[in-house]
């Protein structure tokens, strides 16, 4: 691989990048795997994420979030210079219910790379393989705004 074509950013920036976000944290969400252009999260069973105590299924809103931030990483882990990103479209369908009391995992892999949009699919699934979501999704790439600890750090030499 060459120079241009590497990532800009490394895991350990990667995983920094993700704790930073807040919500994420309250989360509990945990980067498990980072590739070029391929991202595995994993995110742990709480009674505090729960969408409806009686089943004790996970807030679909969980679901969202822990396969958009997967997603994102899938980018950051495939763009060749630091830049920020931000989603643009996401779709995601429900394909059954988390089980309760399990973790669940999201894989996410940018297929395709443009010079202004960055094209991902992912999986959110369980023990097993089962898939409890699917998505497609697309970010805008945009190499200007970044915060500057992001962009000292960012940069492979």
């Amino acid at each position: 691989m060459s120079r241009a074509e590497r990532p800009a950013f490394d895991r350990e920036l990667l995983e920094q990048i993700v704790q930073a976000i807040p919500h994420v944290g309250v989360l509990g969400l945990k980067v498990t795997e980072i590739d070029v252009g391929r991202a595995l999260a994993r995110i742990d069973w709480r009674d505090d994420l729960v969408g409806d105590p009686g089943t004790g299924v996970l807030h679909g809103g969980v679901l969202t979030t822990v396969v958009d931030t997967v997603s994102g990483l899938a980018v950051m882990s495939r763009v060749t210079e630091v830049m920020q990103i931000a989603t643009l479209d996401l779709r995601i369908d429900y394909l059954r219910p988390a089980r309760p009391r399990l973790p669940v995992f999201a894989e996410a892999t940018c297929y395709r790379l443009s010079r202004s949009v960055a094209f991902v699919r992912a999986r959110a699934y369980q023990e097993g393989g089962d898939d409890v979501a699917a998505s497609l999704a697309t970010f805008m790439l945009q190499s200007s705004s970044l915060p500057a600890w992001v962009k000292t750090q960012g940069t492979r030499t």
